[in-house]
């Protein structure tokens, strides 16, 4: 059995409020970083009211357009994250991305006296926030190498953490043959896993826009399914359970800059994984810890190795799962994050 390897306990127990969006339940693998390393931790949700009028405000806040957004349902959404705060009075705010919340909250913020930190992890362009706006909102760190620079060179502290792999949460291997994927539905993804499949690979993939029940495609309006076996959305819990469990497991990156958290939950939970990014080297060590591919038939050849030597396949598993509980954890990210609020 593969033992993580965490750094020292924090020298220091805070009382923390975690503001964060509830983006496939990250803030519980941050929430429990949080308490793993001693701290008191009070997570607050802002985009996640309850009940149905809260699903769909929740919509209308943070899935429409910018511009067709009600400013108002920000406004009320700020209103909850300052009540929050006034009942929990804490030593360190650490928020999540928070670029959907107003004046309202991040002055009453700034009020609180509480050390800050804004953890981002989206591009800039995604979101709403400026140069000059973040110099204000500072510190910031950022999984984007290139935007911490382009911060810098405006003026912000700004430091560069990566994403993590969330080794507090349990999981049940599921198996599964051939290669999975999970994630968006991209045009060059779907034209490499067709790719892939057509050489009689066996793929599978999950997300609502692969999915063929009748309520994604209705919602999706995908109509065409892709060629081969699919799911819907699943938790986390599930996919890193699916990704262990796999012949081997993709990672093709969108338009991101840099590694998006599969780079490091892949090998994190034991899965063969197959990244796009050769820089990934600078995380792992590149054919005995994660593998590297440039197209289809790389896909195609390590399947079809993997398939015929499962010592090989085993101690790149092996080997990931290591390097990641030694470095890549969510516990290793915070105790970097803690350096910043002092």
């Amino acid at each position: 059995m593969i033992e993580a390897e965490y750094p020292t306990p924090a020298s220091r127990q805070q009382r923390v409020l975690l503001i964060s969006p509830a983006f496939h339940g990250y803030w519980k693998a941050i929430s429990d970083a949080l308490k793993f390393r001693g701290h008191e931790v009070y997570p607050h949700c802002y985009d996640a009211p309850s009940g149905l009028p809260g699903k769909v405000q929740n919509k209308l806040v943070h899935e429409l357009p910018v511009a067709l957004q009600w400013p108002g349902l920000r406004e009320a959404a700020s209103v909850r994250a300052v009540r929050a705060l006034d009942r929990v009075q804490p030593d360190v705010i650490l928020v999540i991305k928070g670029d959907q919340l107003t004046d309202t909250w991040w002055s009453a913020a700034e009020r609180s006296g509480a050390a800050r930190v804004l953890w981002l992890y989206d591009e800039l362009e995604r979101m709403a926030y400026t140069p000059e706006r973040l110099r204000e909102l500072g510190p910031v760190v950022s999984y984007s190498e290139s935007d911490v620079e382009a911060l810098r060179l405006a003026g912000v502290q700004a430091a560069h953490v990566p994403d993590a792999h969330d080794s507090l949460l349990e999981f049940t291997p599921k198996p599964v043959k051939g290669l999975s994927f999970i994630g968006a539905r991209y045009p060059r993804r779907e034209e490499l896993l067709r790719a892939v499949s057509a050489e009689g690979i066996d793929v599978v993939a999950f997300g609502r826009e692969w999915s063929r029940s009748l309520w994604d495609i209705a919602r999706t309006r995908r109509f065409r399914g892709a060629g081969f076996r699919s799911g819907g959305d699943v938790p986390r819990a599930e996919y890193y359970g699916i990704m262990a469990g796999s012949s081997a497991t993709l990672n093709m990156h969108g338009d991101g800059h840099d590694f998006s958290m599969r780079t490091f939950e892949a090998p994190g939970v034991g899965g063969l994984s197959l990244i796009d990014k050769p820089e990934v080297e600078r995380y792992y060590d590149v054919g005995t810890e994660t593998l590297v591919y440039s197209g289809a038939d790389d896909v195609v050849d390590i399947m079809r190795r993997a398939e015929l030597d499962s010592v090989w396949s085993q101690s790149i598993r092996d080997a990931g799962r290591r390097k990641t509980l030694a470095k890549h954890t969510f516990v290793h990210r915070v105790a970097e994050i803690e350096q910043l609020w002092g």
